[in-house]
């Protein structure tokens, strides 16, 4: 560009503009150049961390997209992180490029170190987290710094780690080349770690994050440090410690808004989010569940964080399988908190491959205040209600008191066994007096209802689960939540045993 074209990065030249006006790209309406040429909004540290609390999207997001890649970084500012969370490794031909490990496996399927490749060993590599977001999961390349640096360092807030440990020089000129770029760009590293002087001497935001192992050594070092960071599975006590410096702590890596509610309970400024579409919003995203896409909806979430947790979701059938080797609950998070006072819960559930053991069975458990793991026949935070399905036919409401492993009977309806392959629907209306649950797949409809006046447990909640470990696997499909519409009569009811 010459120096008569030289404009603002979010502005177009006018030979741009009249290659989109040529091209058709300019919106029917806009009636002057000016409505096209409105700038982005610009986000800086300053104005990131007066926010309470302050999200950063923590590896881009890692819930929702394949982590430490363009994609991941672009759609977490679409969805309104103001800061991302980028890990750089250069590699032996000096390229700087994004991802967290150093080697590429546990991402690519391949075993490369960075530092001992160039960046044309890279490029053939594909970032696969199909295993933890659903087959449906794009393949997606590692990118290049510079490339996501220029998307985004000058309208958001920039976290940059320095994984290896030895790119500090070339990095900060790399950051120092960026206009303001002391207000966008924060220098992270292990809190134990000296490498903060540099990074401090030429103006940056420091943040010295503290694992458990680190945590000890927090009294000597917090002081080098701007924001102190501390992990989501450090006890209340560690979490008031660390606030107790006066320094913003950002609590990483944070997934459900109960972890959120803790952490900022207890004083923590900012959250290193790896769940942004829902962690930063309080409301329900849908009402039925997407299985059909093949990838895990925002907030869907098994209950171990772990990819090697995450049932199999099968898009051709539109459904999720339940089949780790232990007892097994997945929050559906995006669709909750269910809002409406009077609801209908609805889903299909079946044993693709065998009946379980007769003590065994599997359902669905709702009424929960938040999003902290249910599990059935395991002490929860939260308490609530769980209707299961016995391979003998036999339908249960259960509610259980947080706390205790064992739930209490609130009804029981005897229904004909299910056969090995067979789709059963189940069906919970919740009213503030009552709650109506059954099958509905059968003939004769209101035989397999029944209804109990329990009003104990009103939370927005719910998760699909299974009481025993090993197989058989269980597969839901048809999730979805809709208003209730006026109660339905009790008559031809059967009522509860509660």
């Amino acid at each position: 560009m010459n120096g008569a074209e030289r404009h603002e990065p979010w502005q177009l030249s006018r030979r741009e503009l009249l290659v989109l006006t040529g091209a058709g790209v300019l919106l029917a309406g806009c009636s002057t150049l000016d409505e096209v040429q409105q700038p982005p909004r610009i986000h800086t540290v300053t104005e990131l961390v007066a926010d309470r609390p302050f999200y950063v999207a923590h590896r881009g997001s890692q819930d929702n997209w394949p982590e430490h890649t363009a994609e991941a970084y672009r759609q977490s500012v679409e969805h309104g992180a103001k800061a991302i969370e980028v890990s750089v490794h250069a590699t032996a031909d000096g390229v700087l490029v994004c991802h967290h490990d150093d080697r590429t496996f546990r991402m690519t399927g391949e075993d490369v170190d960075i530092a001992d490749a160039t960046y044309r060993d890279l490029e053939s590599l594909s970032n696969n987290a199909r295993d933890w977001l659903g087959p449906g999961s794009q393949l997606l390349p590692i990118p290049k710094l510079e490339v996501v640096l220029a998307a985004h360092a000058d309208t958001h807030v920039i976290f940059l780690e320095d994984k290896q440990g030895t790119n500090t020089t070339a990095l900060l000129d790399l950051m120092d080349t960026f206009k303001d770029s002391q207000a966008h760009f924060v220098w992270k590293l292990p809190g134990t770690s000296g490498r903060y002087a540099e990074a401090a001497g030429r103006g940056y935001k420091t943040w010295g994050y503290f694992t458990a192992e680190e945590f000890p050594q927090l009294a000597e070092f917090a002081g080098n440090f701007d924001y102190l960071g501390i992990n989501h599975a450090a006890t209340d006590e560690e979490i008031v410690e660390a606030c107790g410096y006066g320094k913003p702590v950002i609590c990483w890596e944070v997934h459900t808004r109960s972890e959120r509610d803790r952490v900022v309970g207890l004083g923590v400024a900012g959250i290193m989010c790896a769940n942004i579409p829902y962690v930063m919003t309080d409301g329900p995203r849908e009402t039925a569940d997407r299985f059909v896409t093949g990838t895990r909806a925002a907030g869907d979430l098994p209950f171990a964080l772990a990819w090697t947790h995450q049932p199999t979701i099968t898009p051709d059938s539109s459904s999720i399988v339940l089949g780790h080797p232990d007892k097994t609950s997945y929050c559906m998070g995006s669709m909750c908190p269910i809002v409406e006072e009077s609801y209908t819960l609805s889903c299909e559930m079946r044993w693709p491959e065998k009946l379980p053991q007769d003590s065994e069975h599997a359902g669905i458990a709702f009424g929960q205040r938040d999003d902290s793991v249910y599990r059935v026949r395991e002490p929860s935070a939260v308490g609530g209600y769980h209707l299961i399905l016995r391979p003998d036919g036999t339908v249960e409401l259960l509610g259980r008191q947080s706390g205790e492993v064992s739930g209490y009977n609130l009804g029981t309806i005897q229904s004909p066994a299910p056969q090995s392959g067979q789709w059963v629907r189940f069906q919970v209306t919740v009213t503030p007096e009552s709650i109506t649950f059954g099958r509905v797949d059968l003939d004769g409809g209101s035989d397999w209802t029944a209804t109990t006046d329990s009003t104990t447990y009103r939370g927005g909640y719910f998760w699909l689960c299974r009481n025993y470990d090993g197989v058989p696997p269980v597969e839901f499909r048809s999730v979805s939540v809709k208003p209730a519409g006026v109660p339905v009569a009790s008559v031809g009811r059967r009522r509860a045993d509660a």
